[in-house]
Formats: C-alpha cells, structure tokens, sequence
C-alpha cells in the first residue's frame, strides 16, 4: 500500500491500543512531523473515525469511547490467498526487508479465522512445498485450485487419507480415480499432486485445476520413507512424452547445468569419472547426461551456447545441424564491421 495510507492505518493502530497520545509521541512513532499527523488525524476523521482532541499541556488524540476497527472478514479464497501470498513473498526474498511483518501478519489473519478454515489452511501451509523460491512465472492461462478441492487434497496429505478424485486430462478425457496423496507443490504458477494413482497402480503428477469431486475416504495408508514431492513433480515434468527427445554429454556440474535448463525441463545424471590418471579426470571435468523432451528444437542452439561447456548431441541429429547453423551465424556477425 501506499506510504502515506499506511501510516494512517499505523496511527489508528496507535490510538486504538488506548489512552491519549500526544503530538509529539505520534510524530515520533509514525516518523513524521507534527503538522503531518494533524494531517493523518483529519483523514481518519473524514472517515468517520470518532477521534477526540484534547487540548492542553498534556493534550493530544486519542479514539472516542466504544470505537473498535470492524472484525476482519474474508471469504475462503481470500484467506487462502492471503496466507499463500505471505508465505510465497517469505520464499522469494520479496518480504524479507520487512523481517517478521510477514510470520505477524499470518498470526493475525489466523487468529480472526473460523476453527474450520483455519485447521483446513494449516494443513495446506503444513503440505505445500515449492519447487523453487520464486515460484517461477505463471502461464497465461493458468488458473488455481480453489478451497473445495485445496482444503480436503491438503488434510489428506497432512493425515495420509486416501482420495476419491474426477480428473480431466489434458485431452478432455475424465475419469474417476482413487489416489494416496504425497504432497502438493506449487511450481511454475500452477499447483500440482504427486500421488498414488490405485487404479492405475502406479505414482502420477495430477494437475489441482483439473481435479473435482473430491471425498476423502476412510481408512489411511502409509506414504513411502523419504519421499520428496517437488523432486517427484520436477522428474515428472521432464519425462511427458514430447515430439523430441533430445540426449546430450555435457562436461560440468549439474548445478552449472540447471542453471540454464532447470530441473522441471531436463533430467540431469551424473556420469561416473573417465577412465585413466589423475591428470586426464582434472583435464576433462564432472561430466552429466542431459536428457530433454521438448516440442521445438530452435532454442536449444542459444541455451547450450549460454552453457559455456563443451557437449555432444547423441541424439537427434537435426540439432546438430541446428548447432551448426547457430555456430555459423554466431561467426559470420562477428567478422563483420560497421562500415564508415
């Protein structure tokens, strides 16, 4: 919000704590001079906000008898969305030069909630894990689950409950599966859950925006020991089946390569270290595979350059040609010059 709106609401705070506050103390807290707190005070005034004025040595505001800030009241969705929006701007770094304002904030927005929501959003706080700190950028379309499906999938993660689910695919397929729930995880602007699937008798990444009818049945199961949702979700990610599937030997870390093809696009393995001495593993370096499923080929050229590592393409071999031309292009810019 605003400075100067934020001030305002930081001296109604001031003034509903009780007693009279002078002049002078207000300045001093709201870091002001004495002529913009009579400023501030006229505007709550003009908002109907009974504050009195007493005047003398010892004078100064304070609220008329009886007046309290009206109950917080927020619907479902605009709870879960505060309480998430706090903790993704704890994550991302975008609070974090306001030290705790962040935690306090959450604190007081539970405290006002029903019982009901605020077990159902501790849940989904106690589930969620991100794949990343920022989050990433939301796709254009992308739209979010709202709290009939979020609440129930969170507490039955949180007391491992087994799940009835409608799912619609990405090809519009629905169908009714049964599913033990891992984790929720939030990567890239949409939410995703790793489960389960018992019909289909294998563990799946499930879309939340594509999930209705959720009733969480009797019984409970136990999930595996040590399981890591957001690696699931990354891992399944980069194995959707696409038009190409690219395999690459990079020379560097995988920490060098994620940086440029992050772990939601490609599934980077380590390669054990070359045969021979000392000397030649020093010369060569860490090696990985890279391997990537993707519908174009046309960006990758630029991506592997930005790497700064040498690699091979073992497959396919249109992107060597791709590389090629790249490579080509890159050369015959630099040998030209600006004519005079």
């Amino acid at each position: 919000m605003p400075r100067p709106l934020g001030r305002v609401l930081t001296l109604l705070e001031l003034l509903q704590s009780g007693g009279l506050r002078t002049v002078p103390e207000l300045a001093d807290r709201l870091d002001v001079d004495e002529r913009t707190v009579r400023r501030y005070v006229q505007q709550l005034v003009d908002l109907d906000v009974p504050v009195e004025s007493v005047r003398g040595r010892y004078g100064g505001y304070r609220l008329g008898p009886g007046y309290r800030m009206p109950p917080l009241m927020l619907s479902d969705d605009e709870a879960l969305a505060v309480l998430l929006g706090l903790v993704a701007g704890r994550r991302s770094g975008l609070t974090a030069a306001t030290g705790a304002a962040g935690e306090t904030a959450a604190a007081k927005i539970r405290r006002v909630l029903p019982e009901r929501l605020r077990s159902g959003l501790d849940a989904v706080l106690g589930s969620l894990a991100f794949t990343d700190p920022s989050g990433g950028a939301a796709p254009s379309e992308a739209t979010g689950p709202g709290p009939g499906v979020l609440l129930p999938v969170a507490d039955a993660v949180r007391h491992h409950r087994p799940l009835s689910v409608r799912y619609t695919a990405g090809d519009g397929g629905r169908s009714e599966r049964v599913l033990h729930p891992y984790g929720i995880v939030a990567h890239s602007g949409r939410w995703y859950l790793t489960a389960a699937d018992v019909s289909a008798g294998e563990d799946r990444t499930f879309r939340l925006d594509r999930i209705t009818g959720v009733r969480v049945l009797a019984g409970s199961f136990e999930p595996p020991v040590g399981i890591d949702p957001a690696r699931r979700v990354l891992t399944g990610l980069a194995t959707v089946p696409y038009r190409h599937e690219v395999v690459l030997r990079v020379q560097g870390t995988a920490e060098h390569i994620h940086k440029r093809l992050p772990a939601g696009l490609a599934v980077v393995t380590e390669l054990p270290a070359p045969g021979g001495g000392q000397a030649e593993q020093a010369d060569t370096g860490p090696r990985c595979q890279v391997e990537l499923r993707v519908e174009r080929l046309d960006w990758l050229p630029a991506v592997l350059a930005s790497l700064d590592r040498p690699f091979v393409v073992e497959r396919p071999g249109e992107l060597r040609d791709l590389v090629v031309a790249f490579a080509e292009r890159l050369a015959s810019s630099a040998r030209k010059t600006v004519s005079s």
